[in-house]
């Protein structure tokens, strides 16, 4: 029986809203314009209920009509950006990245953890070294790559594990983006223990053969993992020479970014 003055699922879950969210993600790089049937099929809502928050986005300005299919509006753009602009990582660190950058001539990047996966934030992009495409908003599993170990490092052991048993779906075995990918729970733990011990990781063709990344994490003035810094280059050399060439800029370049953070609050 529920207890009096409990909140009932309504109060707390607002399912046209939800739905509206869904629509809106099913809008991606390999379906850029749906119809009104894909839309449907995508999200699982009836044709009926898809038109419904279709014509809902179309009248607010967020979603275009052309003819037949539908297709996110540049006003989607304004849902982003109210996070980024809320953000003093935005505005602190692009800087501090472009001379990494330069100075290291490599790919930079921060990223934050959202759940199993990583989101960039900001990417200072020297070369394409990636079959990927990266932008702000990309997201990337965080059990393969140096930013998303560097980024678990910061979460306590039970929420770290529970986290990479998201990424598995509960089971004790990750999948293996290449033959070089950390494929069990324990081995990703443990990679990320050594990383948060070091205060850096180092990741070679996990997420991608032939990719070598280097991450750090960037603190918040209590001290917590706030975001992770991480330059990316071809896996052509020996990486001692990465570690004595890159690694201090880049430690440098996330300590620069903390001090900035914890001046101005953040």
């Amino acid at each position: 029986m529920t207890e009096p003055g409990a909140p009932r699922p309504s109060d707390r879950h607002v399912q046209s809203f939800a739905r509206g969210l869904q629509v809106i993600r099913s809008f991606d790089a390999a379906h850029p314009a749906q119809t009104l049937s894909e839309v449907a099929a995508h999200t699982g809502l009836t044709r009926a209920g898809a038109r419904r928050i279709l014509l809902t986005l179309q009248g607010l300005g967020y979603v275009q009509a052309e003819g037949r299919h539908f297709r996110l509006s540049p006003r989607i753009l304004e849902l982003g950006f109210a996070y980024l602009s809320s953000q003093p990582l935005w505005h602190l660190a692009e800087p501090v990245m472009q001379r990494l950058a330069e100075t290291v001539h490599e790919s930079c990047s921060m990223a934050v953890l959202d759940g199993p996966e990583i989101v960039y934030l900001l990417r200072v992009p020297a070369r394409k070294i990636m079959s990927i495409n990266l932008g702000v908003g990309s997201r990337l599993p965080a059990y393969c790559t140096s930013m998303g170990r560097v980024l678990l490092g910061g979460l306590g052991e039970h929420e770290r594990l529970a986290t990479l048993l998201a990424s598995s779906n509960g089971s004790p075995n990750l999948p293996a983006r290449t033959a070089h990918t950390l494929t069990t729970v324990e081995a990703v733990n443990r990679a990320v223990g050594k990383a948060r011990e070091q205060g850096w990781c180092l990741v070679e063709d996990e997420l991608e053969q032939g990719l070598t990344s280097l991450a750090a994490p960037v603190e918040d003035r209590s001290g917590r993992v706030a975001a992770a810094l991480n330059i990316s280059t071809h896996s052509s050399g020996p990486r001692e020479a990465l570690l004595a060439h890159a690694l201090p800029a880049l430690r440098q370049a996330a300590r620069d970014i903390s001090d900035l953070l914890r001046r101005t609050g953040g």
